[in-house]
C-alpha cells in the first residue's frame, strides 16, 4: 500500500522521505525533462523508443514501466501497444509520477496508463503479473553501490511470467578505450556541472555523472541477471555501447 501524508510518501509503511535517492529525484522533476534532453543531445528519447520497441516484441498482454520516472518509456509503449494492452507505470517518487501522470494527460494517453507508487524491493502484484517488465535509465539507481540490489533484482524476476521478459535501456561501458574516455570526461566536465547548476540541486547530477561514468560491463549486467534467475541476456550496444538495451528472458 501507498499513501501521501502531507509531504511524506509512505510505502508499505516505510518512509522514503529520508532515502537519499527520494530526495534527489523528488527535488528535479520540473527540470528533469529538459536536462535528459539537453546532455544526451535528445538520444534519450531514441532510445527509450527502441526499448518500448523491444518490449512490444512479444505482443505482451501487461506491460510494467518500472524506475517510471516521469513516464516517457509507458508513453512510448502506449502509442504502439495493442488496443487492451495493460500498461502500469511505477515509481517509488511521487513527485516525479506526478509529473508523468500530467504529461500522459496533456499529450493524450492518460487513459491508457495506470500509475502506482510502488516500492521496487515490494512489488504490489502477484507472481508472473507482467509478460514484460521495462527499466528505462533507472536500472543503475537499482544497482549501482547498492546493498539492496539483489533483493530489487529477484522481485523484480517475481512479477514477470515464466516465459517473460525484462527489458532494460541504460548508459553502458564502450569497448572503445578512446570512447570509454571520451564518455567519460564528457560525465565529469559537462553533465555534472550543468546538471548541477541547471537542476538547482547542487550534488544531484554529481551522483548521476558518477554512476553512469563507473557503472558496469554488459558482461557485469549479464552475470547478475543470470544470477537470480534469467535464463539467457541479450545485450544490443546504442551508440557504440554508449548506451545498451539489455533483453533477460525468464
Amino acid at each position: 500500500m501507498a499513501a501521501i501524508k502531507g509531504d511524506k510518501t509512505i510505502i508499505n509503511g516505510k518512509d522514503f522521505n529520508n532515502r537519499p535517492l527520494y530526495r534527489m529525484f523528488s527535488n528535479v522533476p520540473h527540470r528533469y525533462d529538459f536536462l535528459n534532453r539537453i546532455l544526451t543531445l535528445g538520444l534519450d528519447q531514441r532510445w527509450r523508443k527502441k526499448a518500448a520497441a523491444v518490449c512490444l516484441e512479444s505482443n505482451p498482454g501487461r506491460i510494467m514501466d518500472l524506475c517510471s520516472g516521469t513516464g516517457d518509456l509507458a508513453i512510448e509503449l502506449s502509442k504502439n501497444a495493442k488496443p487492451g494492452t495493460e500498461i502500469i507505470a511505477a515509481d517509488f517518487c511521487e513527485p516525479m509520477l506526478e509529473m508523468a501522470k500530467h504529461k500522459a494527460s496533456r499529450l493524450g494517453f492518460d487513459d491508457r496508463i495506470t500509475f502506482q507508487i510502488a516500492d521496487a524491493a515490494s512489488l504490489p502484484f502477484d507472481d508472473g503479473y507482467f509478460d514484460v517488465v521495462g527499466i528505462a535509465f533507472g536500472f543503475r539507481n537499482l544497482t549501482f553501490k547498492n546493498r539492496r540490489s539483489e533483493l530489487y533484482l529477484k522481485e523484480i524476476c517475481r512479477v514477470i511470467a515464466p516465459g517473460g521478459r525484462l527489458v532494460i535501456v541504460e548508459t553502458s561501458q564502450p569497448k572503445s578505450v578512446i570512447l570509454k574516455k571520451l564518455s567519460g570526461i564528457y560525465y565529469s566536465s559537462v553533465v555534472k556541472p550543468a546538471g548541477n547548476v541547471i537542476s538547482g540541486q547542487p550534488g544531484a547530477y554529481s551522483y548521476l555523472a558518477h554512476s553512469a561514468k563507473n557503472y558496469f560491463k554488459p558482461s557485469d549486467i549479464e552475470n547478475m541477471l543470470k544470477h537470480i534467475g534469467f535464463m539467457s541476456v541479450d545485450y544490443r550496444p546504442l551508440w557504440r555501447g554508449i548506451a545498451g538495451i539489455h533483453v533477460a528472458k525468464k
